[in-house]
């Protein structure tokens, strides 16, 4: 089992230290940080579970770097717990508006400190059912959302969005390198949705290079084309510069034999109850598995969407 990962941001380097000891004594990874701007690019990196953030740091500040973790939806439910002087109101009072979860006070004790990161910790876990890395709904999120939209009656578009080639991709780059395309895959589809999208729209994290999209029938095919112009946009940027130039790599596809693979690209299938009725998960499951399956068929970035009609 990976362990919990905490990030601890203070320009001290004793309380680094002393946090250092106490947390990797509890079987906790610890990550460092001496000032806000090191913090902000960690919690990027390294998806910590949770972040130990000192109120007063150089480059940036504690509130600052709190106000951008809260801002960013891929960093959103990361829990923050912040280190005040002691007497500083204005430090806590601050430190909260910005989106901290929890304070201390110092000088602390480690042990009062633990007891707070466990308590942090598990509100996190029993609040949030979140994929790891991009921290969007996972699984069970996705399937309540699903059974709400059919409940309702109401009309909505499903769209199930997922990378080509990327298998390959990831062999001859790295796992790192896919999950960096995965987070700004994320980022791209929010921004779409945020652009084009209502704010009752559901973004989810089915997995791997899985996502879905759960927006309005006349809203689904703008949002697509929005992921796809941004996602082949930045795909030259995933890789070197002899594949950028050649457009392809020297990669085993998925039966193992070595062939020349194209660039990334993207598939979206789009599954809406506009022109038949949907009466369970699993069928926008199957709908959107075959629209998928007959978009990688096709070359480049594209969308698919289900012009089937019925009762």
């Amino acid at each position: 089992m990976p362990k919990i990962k905490v990030l601890v941001a203070d320009d001290d380097p004793d309380i680094r230290d002393v946090l250092n000891i106490a947390l990797s004594a509890e079987g906790y990874e610890v990550i460092e940080a001496c000032d806000g701007e090191e913090a902000l690019k960690l919690a990027n990196e390294k998806s910590p579970n949770l972040i130990v953030l000192d109120y007063v740091m150089p480059k940036i500040d504690g509130r600052e770097v709190c106000r951008r973790i809260k801002s960013d939806i891929l960093l959103a439910h990361l829990p923050i717990l912040m280190l005040t002087g002691k007497g500083e109101v204005t430090d806590k009072v601050g430190g909260i508006e910005a989106g901290a979860d929890d304070y201390v006070v110092k000088p602390f004790e480690p042990q009062e400190l633990l007891a707070r990161i466990k308590m942090t910790i598990r509100r996190s876990e029993r609040d949030l059912e979140a994929n790891p890395l991009t921290r969007l709904p996972g699984n069970i999120s996705i399937i309540n959302e699903l059974q709400a939209r059919i409940d309702s009656q109401a009309p909505f578009a499903v769209c199930y969005i997922d990378m080509d080639k990327f298998k390959s991709y990831n062999d001859k780059y790295g796992f790192e390198h896919g999950d960096n395309i995965i987070k700004e895959t994320a980022r791209i589809i929010i921004k779409a949705v945020k652009l084009y999208g209502k704010k009752s729209d559901f973004i989810g994290h089915i997995g791997g290079d899985d996502f879905v999209v759960i927006t309005a029938p006349e809203l689904s095919e703008k949002i697509s084309q929005k992921i796809i112009n941004d996602f082949d946009a930045a795909v030259p940027g995933f890789y070197n510069e002899k594949d950028r130039k050649t457009g392809f790599i020297i990669a085993p596809n998925r039966q193992g034999i070595t062939q020349k693979i194209p660039l990334l690209s993207i598939s979206i299938g789009i599954v809406a109850n506009e022109k038949q009725k949907i009466t369970h998960v699993a069928q926008i499951g199957e709908i959107g598995a075959e629209l998928k399956s007959f978009a990688k068929t096709l070359n480049g970035s594209k969308y698919v969407k289900d012009k089937r009609q019925g009762k």
